[in-house]
């Protein structure tokens, strides 16, 4: 097949290796290369990212710059506390997208329209994230303002490991993840729009140098929200189609294990949009659970069997989250 792929983020670039050695491929990239950048947070899980990397014959070790211990917590007036990491790291994000492609015919600062590629190309996949340029508009989006920093520091960082602050109602959550010696990835979501102020508010108390400013929003709304996921030559893979846990924010692995499912059907779109359905399904559970919270409609009667799904789902995942998953601290962040 002749398939082009549009968008060279973690999934376009992830589904360029998988899919070179067995079709013509070909990548585009709306981005110059030189300002072509890896703009969300770079925390993942050690153990799953080597696994799917080595499908690319990739080691994901050599990109790891910080292996997390604990991440602690700042819920609302709470006391602070902690949960145990194991396997949570961040890493060099950029480079691993760049040895995804190389040797690969990728073209940057190249915008297409769908007409032209429709002519040329086999299948056309769309792996333009939140801009979902090349399918229809969603009928329920939901999305998430992000404002982000990378900052170096001259005189000792913030905090050893990661550092999360949950807002209010769960309307987002402020982060600080740890690049190694004296740098670290620090940001902020919010449903509320307060997550520009938060992010100005952590630089002004503890300085740095910013080296990167990035404002985006990230789609929360899940896979069964975000139908079709197919027309015509065109197919949405990674979080063009929802592939984002609502409840972290966390899209990188999820959109590695769609690309996944799409190799495996490829040229095969029911099945495909099947197979996703069934893998993401309890990321709606998660959504409703979530956007409860934000309306202030939540009942913790009402949503337990809910939440104990949602428990059940990352407590037996709990190597795939990289952290220690315990139903009091899913309680504090329900109760919050």
């Amino acid at each position: 097949m002749k398939i082009a792929i549009m968008g060279m983020g973690v999934a376009g670039s992830y589904l360029v290796s998988r899919l070179k050695n067995d079709h013509e491929v070909v990548g585009f990239e709306r981005m110059e290369e030189i300002k072509h950048d890896s703009i969300c947070a770079w925390g993942s899980i050690k153990s799953t990212m080597i696994d799917l990397c080595k499908k690319s014959g990739i080691d994901f070790e050599k990109y790891i710059v910080h292996n997390g211990k604990t991440m602690y917590v700042d819920m609302n007036n709470q006391k602070r506390f902690q949960i145990g990491l194991h396997g949570l790291c961040t890493y060099e994000k950029l480079s691993l997208i760049k040895d995804f492609i190389k040797d690969s015919e990728v073209h940057f600062g190249v915008s297409k329209k769908l007409e032209e590629l429709e002519s040329e190309f086999d299948v056309i996949v769309d792996c333009t994230g939140f801009h979902r340029i090349y399918l229809p508009k969603l009928e329920q989006d939901f999305c998430l303002p992000t404002y982000e920093y990378k900052i170096e520091y001259e005189n000792g960082v913030p905090f050893d490991d990661f550092y999360i602050k949950p807002f209010p109602h769960m309307s987002g959550y402020f982060w600080y993840f740890p690049m190694g010696k004296n740098l670290a990835h620090v940001g902020a979501g919010d449903y509320n729009k307060q997550h520009v102020e938060e992010t100005k508010k952590f630089f002004k108390k503890y300085g740095g140098k910013v080296t990167k400013t990035v404002g985006r929003p990230i789609r929360l709304a899940t896979p069964n929200l975000c139908k079709p996921f197919y027309k015509g030559k065109v197919v949405g893979v990674g979080e063009s189609i929802g592939t984002v846990y609502p409840l972290l924010g966390e899209g990188i692995i999820p959109s590695m294990i769609c690309a996944d499912i799409f190799v495996k059907n490829l040229g095969n779109n029911e099945k495909y949009e099947k197979e996703v359905d069934e893998y993401f399904k309890i990321y709606g559970k998660v959504f409703n659970f979530i956007r409860s919270k934000l309306h202030n409609k939540f009942s913790i009667l009402r949503m337990m069997p809910d939440l104990l799904s949602i428990f059940r789902y990352m407590k037996k995942n709990e190597e795939r989250f990289g952290m220690e998953i315990n139903m009091r601290d899913l309680l504090k962040v329900a109760k919050a």
